[in-house]
This record gives C-alpha cells, structure tokens and sequence, in this order.
C-alpha cells in the first residue's frame, strides 16, 4: 500500500432509523481479529452516531469472527502484550457498558477473539452453522480478550477449562444450553430476529436500558447486601424518571408507551 493511503476499512456500518448494523468485513480471513478492526470498533463505540439506540453485530461471507488474525500476529515483549490485551478489554467494555444495546448475529467461526466479542454483546442469536471454540490452548497461547471473565461466568470455570484444553466446539444448540448463544433460529433467519429485537428494545425507555446494561451483571459482582442495596437505587432513579412517568400514562391511558 503506498504511503499516505488509507487503508481499506474492516467493518462496515449501516443505519436505518435508528438501529445500526455492523458487518465486519473481512470475507477472505474469515472475518479474523487484528488490531484495524478492534480501533474501528473503538471508534464507533467510542463516539456512536447520534440517534442511534440499538446496534447489530453480524460478519460477512458466513463466519462472525474466526478470531484473532495469525497471519498478523507479531511478537511482543510481556509488557507490550499486557497493553494489547488491556486494549481488547477496553473495547469490550465500551461495547458492554456503553449504554447501547448490542445484539449479535452468529454464523460460521465463533472462535476465539470473536467468542471474546459476542459475550460481550447482550443478546446472541445463533444459526445452525455456528461453531463456538477456542483453540488458544492448543496454539501455545492463553485468551486474552476477556474470555476468563465473560464466558467463564456463562458456562463455569470448569466447562470452559476443558473447552481450552481439549479444544472442543460446541453448535448453536449447546451453545444455547451453555448460555453462549439466547436464541438458535434456522439457516438464514438470524438477521432477521436480530431487527425485530432491536427494534422492540430501541423502543425501551432509554434510562431502563442503560440501567439493564449497567446494572445487572455488576450487582452479579456485589455480595448480596450490596446487590440488594445497589438494586434499591437503580430502581429509584428509574421511578422518577420521564420513561416511568410515560409508562405510567400509557398504562391509564390504555396505548402503547412512547419513550422517544
């Protein structure tokens, strides 16, 4: 590539109304992680567009993510590496606790760094061609995009300890039983699932939807005291809020609510 150009983009993004779609697009490489696509990720959630309030995560070409990019890989010294890491968490949690619900489409490879980035969405739908893996054990390297935390929780310690060392995979409907995936729908229909659920969570009062994705699974976190009290305040703030005062009146008024 000559100097000064810019590279080709990775991800692709596409808004109707007010639900973005994001493609990665890297048909050729099975959609595989490297450093160009977690930046644009970055940058979208980061700074999303104004008005969007719900986001589809889906990869071009049959595979969602085949996970982190080989062929790219370069060594790095420990430090350099604890730092890289560090980074894919950070972006992780941008598109966790960011505030927008994110919904994932998962087709084909599911593997390592894209399982990495499909628990860290909040509702998952998988197709039949799903395959969840991750094969870093048996590459002589460790996870190191949040895996321990996030599909560690899903499926337990235990389960994803031999997961690691046997290098197994799992379909759409274990992954299902195994908490990694929500919905397992036929070939073909996941796109469409995910449009219909993003529209009816768009359609969630915006403060209750950002309490669902900041709340839930940091009380999971708490002793139970804690969670209890942590609960009391979230559900305070969303009492006195303009979304329960619009609830309330479309409950009296016998319609639909219309938080927006």
């Amino acid at each position: 590539m000559p100097d000064g150009t810019a590279p080709t983009k990775v991800i692709r993004t596409d808004i109707v109304d007010d639900i973005a779609t994001i493609t990665f697009d890297r048909p050729e490489k099975r959609n595989a992680m490297n450093d160009q696509l977690i930046d644009e990720l970055d940058s979208f959630f980061s700074a999303p567009p104004k008005g969007v309030n719900a986001v589809i995560l889906r990869g071009e070409g049959g595979h969602f993510c085949a996970g982190l990019d080989l062929a790219e890989h370069e060594h790095r010294e420990p430090i350099e590496g604890v730092h890289h890491s560090r980074n894919w968490h950070r972006v992780s949690e941008l598109i966790e606790f960011g505030g927008l619900p994110v919904i994932s489409v998962l087709t084909g490879a599911v593997i390592g760094g894209g399982l990495e980035i499909a628990t860290s969405t909040h509702v998952r739908i998988a197709e039949p061609s799903v395959r969840f893996q991750l094969p870093e054990g048996r590459r002589g390297i460790f996870v190191g995009g949040g895996a321990t935390v996030r599909i560690g929780r899903l499926m337990g310690a235990d389960r994803m300890r031999e997961m690691m060392l046997t290098g197994r995979n799992y379909g759409a409907e274990e992954g299902l039983r195994l908490g990694l995936a929500h919905y397992a729908v036929a070939e073909g229909e996941g796109y469409a699932l995910a449009q219909k659920l993003a529209r009816r969570i768009a359609d969630n009062a915006p403060f209750s939807n950002y309490l669902m994705i900041n709340a839930i699974s940091r009380i999971g976190d708490m002793s139970r005291s804690d969670g209890l009290f942590a609960e009391s305040l979230a559900a305070a703030m969303s009492q006195t809020s303009d979304g329960a005062k619009e609830g309330l009146r479309a409950f009296l008024e016998k319609r639909e609510p219309k938080f927006r």
